[in-house]
């Protein structure tokens, strides 16, 4: 359910398995990744090879490397020496796979989800929708296992919510920065919030489309700094199957206090922007004097308000100074990053089987799979979930460079054989004394292999 970057990884990778039956529905009519922050010039934070399957196969036909073939692009892209893709044409290659990829449903809502206790599976209700959004159709399948692929959305902080759904506010989420890019330069000043790479890029593309000298211009951060992601070699091994085994067989209070101070490992900014954002403001003092512009970190927005009818004032503390002020400014921009989409309401047919933890958060296993009622994982049907595990799977959860291989370990799981072999070391670092050893699948019986993942 859900067709993103990682649920299509999983669709590349189950193409090839005569043995599955899979089908995957989506809401939306067509595949879009990020649509509002599609800026020009902007790149992915990982290598190309962290496409959908080059990592658990690449000689898979559904490749970054055999997208651009298919294009003729292939020595265009051999000369631009670029190992990070521009956002644009990752966007462009998934959408190539959607439209050759069978077994995709676009327009497809799901409403529900039960289990069947007659017949030990799962029955997952539907509605078929038109271009327009209109029910068109509802449907029933039936499955003995379900991948959850729903992914995430848009945060905003509640001090700050009255502020977005207010007509006629110029508050809107960077998710649709470029739906409103044009409001947002006609503006006399402008206030970006959030100190993440969104924020940065934001920043940088209205910096350099506003005139010099009236670039009118502020950003906040709460962090300390603007600061640079981690991109050392051995930081990058958190984002491997090793550190992934590792973080998952910890405790949760000790997952929990580690997922918190990770954050500039997935939420500081690529060295890249930083360097051009410092390089336009920098070209805008060769004249003499300095741009309207101002950057100030380690600031919380407490809340907002409107003025009249045009201006938004920004009541701000700053954390270190223990000092409050307020900010004036015509339109703002919230960089405030994603949150994971709620489980409960999708699954709330499930939810008397399902186990939770202390924090009443679904429990995921080392296989990705929601920890249920023995009565249903007995009889064979299982529920797994992308980019949902993040308080037991760690950074790596939402990161595009895991997307094959955590695909890749769900089939293995699915069809209980190593469908994929998975590398068993992936890490120069040992995380713990007690390292986390691969789980080699278990073949299952025969007849447990037919139609198994209609309805992901």
């Amino acid at each position: 359910m859900g067709i993103g970057p990682f649920n299509l990884s999983l669709a590349a990778l189950a193409h090839p398995l005569a043995e599955l039956d899979a089908v995957f529905y989506e809401q939306r009519t067509a595949f879009a990744w990020h649509p509002g922050l599609l800026i020009d010039g902007a790149r992915i934070q990982v290598p190309f090879l962290a496409d959908l399957v080059t990592l658990a196969d690449p000689a898979s036909p559904w490749s970054f490397l055999n997208y651009l073939k298919a294009r003729d692009r292939l020595f265009p892209f051999y000369f631009a020496e670029r190992f990070h893709i521009q956002r644009a044409e990752y966007d462009a290659y998934c959408r190539w796979v959607c439209e050759n990829l069978p077994g995709l449903s676009f327009g497809h809502q799901v409403d529900a989800v039960r289990f069947n206790t007659e017949r030990d599976v799962f029955e997952v209700d539907f509605t078929q929708l038109g271009p327009d959004g209109e029910a068109e159709a509802l449907g029933r399948t039936y499955t003995r296992n379900i991948v959850l692929g729903i992914g995430t959305e848009p945060y905003v902080p509640d001090p700050l919510r009255p502020l977005v759904e207010a007509p006629a506010v110029p508050v809107i989420h960077a998710a649709d920065y470029l739906d409103h890019r044009d409001s947002l330069l006609a503006a006399d000043h402008v206030t970006v919030i959030g100190s993440g790479q969104s924020g940065a890029e934001v920043f940088l593309d209205l910096l350099r489309r506003r005139p010099a000298g009236r670039e009118g211009l502020h950003w906040l951060g709460r962090t300390e700094a603007f600061a640079p992601m981690e991109y050392s070699k051995l930081g990058l091994e958190h984002f491997t199957p090793d550190y992934t085994r590792y973080f998952h067989a910890l405790a949760e209070p000790v997952r929990d206090k580690l997922v918190a101070s990770q954050w500039q490992l997935h939420k500081g900014i690529d060295a890249d922007t930083l360097a051009a954002i410092h390089d336009e403001l920098y070209r805008r003092t060769l004249h003499g004097g300095w741009p309207e512009v101002v950057l100030t970190p380690g600031v919380r927005v407490r809340t907002g308000g409107r003025i009249a009818t045009t201006k938004i004032e920004l009541h701000l503390e700053h954390v270190h100074q223990n000092t409050r002020s307020r900010l004036t400014t015509d339109a703002v921009v919230l960089a405030t990053g994603y949150r994971e989409r709620p489980l409960d309401c999708l699954l709330a047919g499930l939810d008397p089987y399902l186990r939770r933890d202390s924090q009443e958060r679904p429990r995921i296993d080392d296989q990705y799979r929601l920890v249920m009622d023995p009565h249903v994982t007995g009889s064979g049907c299982n529920v797994y979930v992308q980019n949902a595990g993040g308080h037991s799977h760690g950074v790596g959860t939402p990161d595009l460079g895991l997307a094959a291989w955590r695909s890749a370990d769900i089939l293995n799981s699915v069809t209980g054989k190593e469908t994929y072999t998975l590398p068993t070391r992936t890490a120069f670092t040992t995380f713990g004394l007690q390292q986390q050893e691969p789980r080699i699948p278990r073949a299952r019986q025969p007849k447990a292999l037919t139609p198994l993942m209609d309805g992901i």
